[in-house]
């Protein structure tokens, strides 16, 4: 039977097939569909983990104990995880173990552009790519296979648009896969020194039969069309070659990104007039293939930057220009916005009209720095809100810390908030943390993180408590406040700032997406009483709009929240139910 899927689920429906028994992962867009795709199966253990990090230890754990495991995440999330990453190379699999990661070119959801093929080739790890999602599921079968049969952890390497976009799938029934017994083996699992330096040699002596592999293994593929013109490529590229340049020129298509084969390419380039190497992001195809001494056409014609597509390569190697429609009229832009209804709006609200300097973080609320709110002032990386605000702190003194606060939300403190807490308190230092407690993981699609109580198959489960949860780690300062309380958040605020120990705010309002709010009713503007000061547009509600001179309010896009009411000093602007 085939069925048409998202790249993500075909990557599902591989694991599936291929007899999984652990997953865990922590859920970051390109990849957060794989994982929830592979909960709808029954027979394996699924997770959402506090971080990648403890996603790729369980993994690791499961594939020491002869279990087929997997874990998946984004290139940020990558980073999290290099370090159990780099040593697993070492220690190899015993069930297959396969680490699948979505790069985002062209940061549609990210903060950084980043190339993951780097880390296969760093930490000595085979890597897959696939261009489809016939691809994702086949590739994701042999991912296993592959890891067994050579003792490896497998990278897949998806990006954004094979992610999410669709094509068939021809499925298959799982295979009959057996736990394998536990050894003890402490040469090979336990990475101390002396047990590291043999394991290396190994690492080694891997790649090398891995390489031998890449040169015969249908992974990479040569169609030959007859063309004195070559293209080298791999993924989603591969598909926009496809499109642009049909049959005009040879393709040698890897699928195999890690390691690289030698001859194979020789022998690809060596009848060619020109070759072309058309690879997003990094030139680590282009590299290899200048290593060999082969003249390739590649980055100095494309760029380094974002996502490329069907026109770009068509004008590049064919020198063919396509005809754009375009408008006289300017359009107006769309940036992103809160929702309507976010419980992050007043928090932000409250931040901007005191003037505080802003640590963020990542999630929902760094639309808090887009305007009219512009109330973030940094965005690093998960957790860092909280670190780079001790830092400015003790950069900066007292002044500093007295009009600064770091906001994080629920599942970001769970990941990684939870550690610069600790080295504020423990450090003596005097910050005040406000946590965005929304209920969910609201960015990557409203998936269930320890905060919630339940699992990722929504059932119940233990529930993190934040108020003991600082309190654990030493802050006697912790308060739950409802940001919609604009008067007493930002009492609460001013507070906090004042005091001289550190102090945790959380800011405690469902998401206004989740199915369980029910906000009733929606907002009007009577325009006799309202004075045109836009005081109520400061919000950055999309419901809210000016016209004429005067305040309006979409009654489309209008939730009911209420949270415009309490701006509008005149009150022209009132609660009307349905």
């Amino acid at each position: 039977m085939k069925k048409l899927l998202l790249g993500n689920a075909a990557v599902a429906r591989g694991a599936y097939e291929a007899g999984v028994g652990v997953v865990s992962s922590y859920p970051g867009t390109p990849s957060t569909e794989i994982t929830e795709e592979m909960a709808k199966y029954e027979g394996m253990h699924v997770e959402w983990a506090p971080n990648e990090k403890v996603a790729a230890e369980v993994a690791i754990g499961a594939s020491i104990r002869g279990a087929r495991a997997m874990s998946c995440m984004k290139h940020v999330g990558l980073n999290v995880m290099a370090d159990p990453i780099f040593t697993v190379s070492y220690i190899g699999a015993t069930g297959g173990l396969v680490f699948c990661v979505a790069d985002d070119p062209g940061m549609h959801s990210s903060q950084n552009e980043q190339d993951s093929r780097h880390y296969a080739k760093a930490a000595k790890i085979p890597m897959l790519e696939p261009s489809d999602s016939a691809e994702c599921k086949e590739f994701t079968k042999a991912a296993f296979r592959l890891s067994e049969e050579y003792d490896t952890p497998v990278f897949i390497r998806l990006s954004t648009r094979v992610s999410h976009s669709q094509s068939l799938v021809e499925l298959a029934d799982p295979e009959e896969v057996t736990l394998k017994p536990y050894e003890k083996n402490i040469p090979k699992h336990v990475m101390m020194p002396a047990m590291a330096k043999g394991r290396h040699v190994v690492v080694e002596a891997r790649t090398e039969k891995l390489r031998a592999l890449a040169e015969t293994d249908a992974f990479n593929k040569v169609e030959n069309n007859g063309s004195r013109v070559g293209v080298i490529t791999s993924g989603v590229a591969y598909q926009y070659a496809k499109e642009a340049l049909g049959d005009t020129v040879n393709y040698l298509k890897l699928g195999m990104v890690y390691p690289l084969p030698e001859k194979l390419i020789l022998d690809f380039a060596k009848d060619l007039d020109t070759l072309w190497c058309i690879e997003e992001l990094d030139p680590i195809f282009e590299e290899h293939i200048r290593a060999l001494g082969v003249t390739v056409k590649g980055k100095e014609h494309f760029t380094l930057l974002g996502e490329y597509s069907q026109n770009m390569i068509r004008e590049v190697v064919a020198g063919e220009k396509t005809p754009f429609v375009t408008s006289e009229k300017e359009l107006p832009g769309r940036p992103p916005v809160m929702c309507a209804g976010c419980p992050h709006r007043g928090t932000f609200y409250v931040l901007k009209k005191l003037g505080v300097t802003v640590s963020g973080d990542i999630g929902c609320y760094t639309l808090g720095a887009v305007a009219p709110l512009g109330a973030v002032d940094t965005t690093i990386c998960m957790g860092a809100s909280v670190s780079a605000a001790h830092g400015m702190s003790r950069a900066g003194g007292e002044e500093t810390n007295r009009k600064l606060v770091s906001v994080i939300g629920d599942s970001t403190f769970i990941h990684s908030g939870i550690t610069g807490l600790i080295d504020i308190v423990y450090n003596k230092g005097n910050n005040t943390v406000i946590i965005l407690d929304n209920s969910i993981t609201g960015m990557t699609g409203h998936q269930d993180n320890p905060t919630t109580g339940k699992t990722i198959r929504g059932e119940a489960t233990k529930q993190v408590n934040l108020v003991d949860l600082c309190h654990a780690v030493g802050v006697d300062r912790v308060r739950v406040e409802d940001p919609f309380d604009l008067k007493g958040f930002e009492k609460a605020v001013k507070e906090e700032l004042a005091a001289d120990e550190p102090s945790v705010i959380i800011a405690q309002r469902p998401c206004a997406l989740l199915k369980t709010v029910k906000y009733s009713g929606h907002c009007v503007v009577d325009a006799d009483a309202c004075r045109g000061c836009k005081m109520c547009m400061k919000l950055g509600c999309p419901a809210i709009m000016f016209r004429d001179g005067k305040a309006v309010i979409d009654h489309t896009q209008c939730n009911g929240c209420g949270l415009c009411t309490s701006v509008c000093a005149f009150g022209a602007i009132r609660k009307e139910e349905k």
